[in-house]
Order: structure tokens, then C-alpha cells, then sequence
């Protein structure tokens, strides 16, 4: 603990244990902060369920999230930071010290770093999860190289789905676009170039009722507006941009400045309006959806505290 602090009251406490809220805590902990991680398990975020990553940095070959999580906690254990299973539901940030409250247990801290994530949809595709890992996928960029050459169905309708459609044309035979909507909600710009691309077939009022296979997806059915029962499209993967993500920030109340989509609004060091509060990750509704990047923001956010509750004007550095 740091000097003049009850032994009870952490330098910082971490709401999150994914890829934000571990790199968060390897740079706090080495940093020589006393750091508690409320986690609520390795596979109950993105990252954990992620079944290949093959694109991390100093991670040659493929492994899963959840073997990314576990290296990145024992990353954080070995600098001694101390991972609780634990929910957090509610929050006092105004006070001091500040206060964590869990399902567990309370937890005081001079600093707090949010990484709680977002909530996926609560409807999903029949075959869905069945195939997730196994053909179905919400990240273009981690999976596109795994379908070269095959032909790929993308659900969505705004702006990330034009964009990663537009991404696996690089890599897949054909790429087919199933809108649920009469019209893409995009940006002009996105559409034409959409338009322009002969490996992409847009499908308008189409939505996918079943995604099928055996170990593997092998294909779609649909419904699209205009057109009479269901329809069939052979496939090897689906990429589903469909309404979710919205950030877990509901046991703050109201407490810290979000947007009107709810995102918690943070400065250039991941501080939120409330001094001593930070917020990394997913619950900033940042459009690229990365480990490494949430890792990035841990990463700033980690030395930020450590800034603040050393009271520097600069945020050191690990190199010289």
C-alpha cells in the first residue's frame, strides 16, 4: 500500500480483467501501486470467447483469448496485482478514498480505472454461438486471413458493416452484405465505394434466420423482403454487425459524464470529468474493436494513474 493509507484501501482498483483492464494493471502493479482487478471470469468478455487470434503483437501463431487473457493476468499476478471474482454494483467516486462496491465485497481505492466492456445482443441467430469459433466471427480484421478465397455473408447495416465487407473483400471469393433494413443507414462515401466493389453483393431486407453446418458453417438461410419463403446462400463464414455493444455502465449512476449512446467521455489520458476515475476499452465505444488497441488504452490509462496519485505534471516513460 502506498504511505499514510489504511491497509484496507487499494492505490487502485480495476473494474474488468479483459485485454484494457490486465494491461491497466501490469503497468500500475510494476509501477509499485497496490492493484485490485475485479474480474468476472476469462470467457465472459470479447476477448474470452474469442476462439483464434493470430495477429498480436510478440504472439507468433495462433492462440485463443482466453489463453491471451490468461497470459496477460499472470503478467499483471507476477507484478502483484490481485485479481478478485467479483462483480462490481455500485460505485461511490466522489468520496474519498473512493469506493468499489461488489457482489463480494467493498473495495476502497484512491484511483479507479473502468474497463467493464459492452453488452453483446441479447437476440442472437439460431447457430450462432453453435459456430462461434467455428466459422461465425464479429471481427473482420482478426479473421478475414482464415477465409481466403471462400465466399463470406456479412449482417448489418451501418458504417462497421460496410467497412468490414469491404475489409473481407481483400481476401474472400465473394462477399455477400445482408441488410435487415430497406436501406443501408451509411455513409454516402462507404456506399459508393460498396457499390463499386464487383466482389460484393448487397442484399436489402434481408435477414439471416439460421446459420448451419456440421463442424463448420457451411451456410445461411434468410428472408428478404419482396421475396417469397426462404432463401439459401452457401457460405463458409459470417460476420455480424447487428445492434449491441452497448457499455456496462450502469452500476456507475449516473455518477461520471457519458454521450448520449452512453459511452463514458474521457481526455487524451483516459480521464474521465471525475478526477481520479479513468475508463479504457469497450465502454468508450471506440469503432475499431482490437485487443491490442484496448491493451494500448490500459497501457495510458496504468501510467496516467500513476501520474495522478504521484501528483507529476508528466507521465513517465519505460525507456531511455
Amino acid at each position: 500500500m502506498s504511505e499514510n493509507q489504511p491497509e484496507a484501501v487499494y492505490d487502485v482498483v480495476i473494474i474488468g480483467g479483459g485485454p484494457a483492464g490486465s494491461t491497466a494493471g501490469i503497468y500500475t502493479a510494476r509501477a509499485n501501486l497496490s492493484t485490485l482487478i475485479l474480474d468476472k471470469g476469462l470467457t465472459t468478455g470479447a476477448l474470452g470467447i474469442t476462439n483464434k487470434i493470430a495477429n498480436y503483437p510478440g504472439i507468433p501463431g495462433e492462440l485463443s483469448g482466453k489463453e491471451l487473457l490468461k497470459t496477460m493476468r499472470a503478467q499483471a499476478e507476477s507484478f502483484g496485482a490481485r485479481y478478485v471474482n467479483d462483480k462490481a454494483i455500485g460505485t461511490d467516486l466522489t468520496s474519498n478514498p473512493k469506493v468499489v462496491y461488489g457482489n463480494a465485497g467493498v473495495y476502497p481505492a484512491r484511483a479507479v480505472i473502468i474497463a467493464t466492456g459492452s453488452l453483446g445482443r441479447s437476440n442472437l441467430i439460431k447457430g450462432e454461438a453453435e459456430f462461434l469459433g467455428r466459422g461465425v466471427s464479429y471481427c473482420a480484421v482478426c479473421d478475414a486471413a482464415f477465409f481466403k478465397d471462400e465466399a463470406v455473408a456479412v449482417a448489418g447495416k451501418n458504417d462497421e458493416a460496410v467497412e468490414e465487407a469491404l475489409y473481407l473483400a481483400r481476401f474472400a471469393s465473394r462477399v455477400t452484405l445482408l441488410c435487415p433494413t430497406p436501406e443501408l443507414v451509411a455513409s454516402e462515401e462507404l456506399i459508393a465505394e460498396l457499390k463499386a466493389n464487383s466482389k460484393i453483393e448487397v442484399l436489402l431486407g434481408a435477414a439471416i434466420h439460421e446459420i448451419y453446418g456440421n463442424t463448420h458453417v457451411e451456410g445461411i438461410a434468410y428472408a428478404q423482403r419482396g421475396k417469397e419463403g426462404e432463401q439459401k446462400l452457401v457460405v463458409k463464414g459470417v460476420f455480424i454487425y447487428l445492434q449491441g455493444g452497448v457499455p456496462i455502465t450502469d452500476f456507475l449512476q449516473g455518477q461520471i459524464e457519458t454521450s448520449a449512446q452512453g459511452c463514458i467521455l474521457v481526455d487524451r489520458e483516459f480521464q474521465t470529468n471525475v478526477p481520479g476515475v479513468f475508463a479504457v476499452g469497450d465502454v468508450l465505444c471506440q469503432h475499431i474493436k482490437q485487443a491490442v488497441i484496448a491493451a494500448a488504452d490500459g497501457a495510458t490509462a496504468g501510467i496516467a494513474v500513476e501520474k495522478y496519485l504521484r501528483g507529476r505534471a508528466k507521465m513517465g516513460v519505460d525507456w531511455k
